[in-house]
């Protein structure tokens, strides 16, 4: 079939039109797509891992039906009221609250981004009364006269370069990386609540042990006195049972002023006043728990601050997109329409009926390398986020292996202690007989009280590293957060 000159052109600029609205509405997205940045490949195992049996060893990873951290991770300790304190901080806490007022804002911002696809309106009456000036050279010369006017006007900048694509891409990108951040405070707070918590509960197992050796302490000074008043032992027995007792006492109460900053520390955590806040007495005697660590290739997916850092390396690549969009013309479309007379009876009749419609392109063509400039500076600053994301992920193999190897030195650590406090036990036993057959002087028995007294302590203080250690690895593990907790918007 063969059309009419006539048509065959209308047909054509049919075609033409279509086409540059196509281009309109879908346009081009300049700048680089994004790739994650490369990271050096994961081992198949942590290094620091202890063999799966150890020897004579309390610690060991969880079995392999427990390859990873899942929710309240607190809740392995099984502490009730450990429980109870880290509940509290979601509630309470403010720094976590205005960690998740930043992140509602970076959210509205991809609201704003996303807006700029499409036109602006605006719509309004006016209604004036005016006099010209008799001496106007115009029509309406020396005239009073009313004007009734209501119009409406419309703009839009097609996004043909992918400025607004690329821009929503980096709000996205922000916004996830400000949930991360949210996630990460979460978990250091909660972290920080639990290494507090136990650090006071040790400091709790060091005073039950100092109390107990104050009564142990009274008790030799009363057979000293015993002894010295029958003429068995002398006055410097006694002043150095004395001396014993009470620097055993100044210790004892010294353990008072960490343990009561700690109560504090962890009341602030919770949100509550420090001077309205107590815990009851309670000395560290839990189980530690063994703690699932899954296997390394999975720790990009489970530490928070490493999500956050690659979503800013995300940002940081679609800014390079929004640089080199500079560098096209910016072309936007507009138009108006309304109604406008001097009468208001005829305000809103055809005839005062008024429209325009028009677009424009401007080409930036001289701007001294301003644009060249803030492009390389996208690209540099994406190269940083880049860097910074690969030692983050450095850093979190790092931190996991660190305390990896705390739990298994001071497992060693804490067998060999064990060995020495019992030593240290029966020494004294020995001593203590000694000195009541009149084998020997106080002196002896003063020294085996300060060696026993110093390993107990030493062996308190590595249970207390033992769960401080415990909770820092949950921790550098993500305390079971991973990647498919952040939003998709």
């Amino acid at each position: 079939m063969l059309l009419h000159p006539n048509l065959r052109t209308r047909s054509s600029r049919a075609l033409f039109a279509a086409a540059a609205l196509c281009l309109a509405i879908t346009g081009c997205t300049v700048g680089p797509n994004y790739q994650r940045p490369a990271v050096p490949p994961p081992p198949a195992a942590f290094k620091e891992l202890p063999p799966p049996n150890p020897p004579n060893g309390s610690w060991k990873p969880a079995a392999p039906a427990d390859t990873a951290l899942r929710g309240k991770w607190w809740e392995i300790y099984q502490d009730a009221q450990l429980n109870a304190l880290e509940e509290k901080v979601t509630v309470s806490n403010q720094t976590l609250k205005a960690q998740t007022e930043q992140y509602l804002q970076a959210r509205e911002q991809i609201r704003v981004a996303r807006s700029n696809y499409y036109p602006t309106l605006s719509a309004g009456p006016s209604v004036s009364r005016q006099k010209s000036s008799a001496n106007e050279p115009s029509a309406v010369r020396g005239l009073t006269y009313s004007s009734y006017g209501i119009q409406g006007q419309v703009s839009w900048e097609p996004d043909l370069w992918g400025q607004i694509r690329r821009t929503v891409e980096q709000t996205r990108a922000n916004a996830q990386a400000s949930a991360a951040d949210l996630a990460n405070v979460e978990l250091s707070l909660r972290s920080e609540l639990a290494l507090d918590y136990f650090e006071m509960r040790g400091l709790d197992t060091q005073k039950r042990l100092l109390d107990n050796t104050v009564s142990a302490d009274t008790d030799y000074l009363d057979l000293t006195q015993v002894r010295f008043k029958g003429g068995v032992a002398t006055d410097v027995d006694v002043a150095q049972a004395q001396t014993q007792l009470e620097s055993v006492r100044a210790q004892d109460i010294d353990v008072g002023v960490a343990r009561a900053q700690f109560e504090h520390a962890i009341a602030t955590l919770i949100g509550t006043p420090a001077s309205s806040f107590s815990l009851q007495f309670a000395p560290l005697d839990l189980p530690l728990p063994n703690v699932p660590s899954g296997v390394p290739s999975e720790l990009l997916e489970r530490r928070p601050d490493i999500a956050g850092a690659e979503r800013r390396a995300d940002a940081a690549n679609a800014q390079i997109g929004i640089a080199i969009s500079a560098y096209y013309p910016n072309v936007q479309i507009g138009g108006s329409g309304g109604f406008q007379s001097d009468n208001a009876g005829t305000w809103i009749q055809g005839p005062s009926s008024l429209w325009s419609l028009g677009g424009s392109a401007i080409e930036l063509l001289f701007d001294a390398g301003r644009r060249h400039a803030i492009t390389d500076q996208a690209r540099e600053a994406y190269e940083m986020q880049s860097a910074t994301y690969r030692q983050s992920v450095l850093n979190a193999f790092q931190e996991v292996e660190d305390n990896l190897a705390a739990l298994r030195i001071l497992d060693d650590e804490s067998i060999t202690q064990n060995r020495a406090v019992d030593s240290a036990r029966r020494s004294l036993q020995i001593s203590t007989s000694r000195y009541k057959g009149g084998v020997t002087t106080y002196l002896e028995v003063l020294t085996a009280q300060t060696t026993q007294l110093t390993n107990e302590r030493t062996q308190a203080d590595i249970t207390t590293r033992q769960f401080a250690s415990s909770v820092q690895l949950i921790k550098a593990l993500g305390g079971g957060w991973d990647t498919t907790q952040l939003p998709k918007f």
